[in-house]
């Protein structure tokens, strides 16, 4: 499918040798790549501390969006990176981003807690997803929050609907009335939070056989431990052949004994009508160490959604150990053979989102960063990019989210 990239001039960038668009258009979808308060020179707008940065990411969005002729009123869905010090208020975080959108917008929100970003500085990092008609249009668009879901300031919905797009904020295991519910406990936690992400599904005439990505933001420490018990609650939910899925560890969320946030994206046709979807495991992939219902492709209508890709055996055992480099060729070589699969390739990846083990720090990014840019053609992916401590499981060190769109399979 014809897309088109966005750089705009005097924007920052990531440096020499980096390929990648700050936006990525392509039928009704923009994909942004993660904006921060930076100029052109890389000095930060703002203060040190995320909300007085706010104002310079969310300018940068704008401006990107521009470039095709589009603002924030096109904007369905925001993911807020921001670094926590353990005493900054998520709540007060996401109030500050509402104030800057358009009034009445009400997108899907996710907000996740890091120790440090990538880009010395910066304290904030915003990822927008919008959508646009052909010829600019913003398109009609549906919000809900039932009362099921945890509670979000009133700029943001629970859940949103534009075309044949879903998105569900980032669900916490919390009350209306901001009780947080089974403190330290992850597996009673998730199953608050499915319940509602379900609620939420609902409220369209979706269910969770509609979803065809869902993220996991747990609290963990690298450890396989840590991963399979939220991951097996999670998956409970669904059915095999079940969506694609990424689970990435943080040191902590911002409430004090919360221990997972889940983000699902689904698609329902605009009559209400399930969508045909295919699902392909290759081979040559590797294995999650439980027995999950998740496939590492996806491709419904036009849109192609991967799990994270990573440098696993099939017994989910880490390859290449703690070898950034291998591990990203690989992680990358993996996304490759799922695209074909599905009828793809890299150059219709429209959007990519990375995360990977190491400092805060230039050097350690572009250690992987000009590795994924190598498998592109000039202008490349949109790109999000988060530095974490640890992964998800023990010498694993890079994990990438690819999502990619095609012409729809034939009838």
């Amino acid at each position: 499918m014809k897309k088109q990239h966005a750089s705009p001039a005097g924007h920052w960038s990531w440096g020499p040798g980096v390929g990648h668009s700050q936006a990525v258009r392509c039928g009704e979808v923009v994909w942004v790549s993660g904006q921060m308060a930076t100029d052109a020179t890389g000095e930060k707008r703002g203060g040190s501390d995320p909300i007085s940065q706010l104002p310079g990411a969310m300018a940068n969005t704008e401006r990107v969006l521009s470039e095709f002729g589009l603002g924030l009123d096109h904007v369905v869905k925001l993911l807020c990176f921001y670094v926590y010090d353990g005493t900054r208020d998520e709540a007060a975080l996401l109030e500050a981003l509402g104030a800057l959108l358009p009034r009445g917008l009400k997108p899907a929100v996710t907000a996740v807690p890091v120790p440090y970003l990538a880009f010395p500085g910066a304290e904030v990092l915003v990822e927008a997803f919008a959508m646009a008609r052909p010829d600019g249009a913003t398109m009609p668009r549906r919000h809900e929050t039932p009362l099921a879901l945890s509670p979000l300031p009133d700029a943001f919905a629970g859940v949103v609907r534009c075309g044949k797009m879903i998105f569900v904020s980032a669900q916490s295991p919390v009350t209306a009335q901001g009780e947080l519910l089974h403190p330290f406990d992850i597996v009673a936690q998730t199953g608050e939070v499915m319940a509602c992400i379900k609620a939420a599904l609902a409220a369209f005439g979706a269910g969770f056989g509609d979803v065809v990505k869902i993220n996991r933001w747990y609290v963990g420490q690298g450890r396989t431990e840590d991963f399979e018990p939220a991951a097996l609650a999670c998956a409970a939910s669904f059915e095999e052949p079940g969506p694609a899925a990424t689970g990435v560890p943080i040191p902590r969320h911002a409430r004090e004994g919360q221990l997972i946030k889940i983000e699902v994206v689904a698609m329902l046709g605009e009559d209400g009508s399930s969508l045909p979807r295919r699902q392909v495991w290759p081979d040559t992939l590797w294995d999650w160490t439980v027995n999950i219902p998740y496939w590492h492709g996806l491709k419904c209508h036009d849109m192609i959604f991967l799990g994270g890709q990573v440098s696993l055996d099939t017994r989910g055992i880490a390859v290449n150990p703690f070898d950034m480099r291998a591990q990203t060729a690989q992680a990358m070589v993996h996304i490759g053979s799922i695209l074909r699969e599905l009828g793809a390739g890299y150059d219709d990846i429209c959007k990519l989102t990375t995360v990977y083990a190491g400092p805060s720090g230039l050097a350690a990014l572009r250690e992987n960063q000009r590795i994924r840019d190598a498998f592109f053609a000039a202008p490349g992916p949109a790109s999000t990019d988060v530095a974490l401590p640890v992964l998800a499981y023990p010498g694993m060190i890079i994990e990438i989210d690819a999502f990619a769109m095609a012409e729809p399979d034939p009838a």
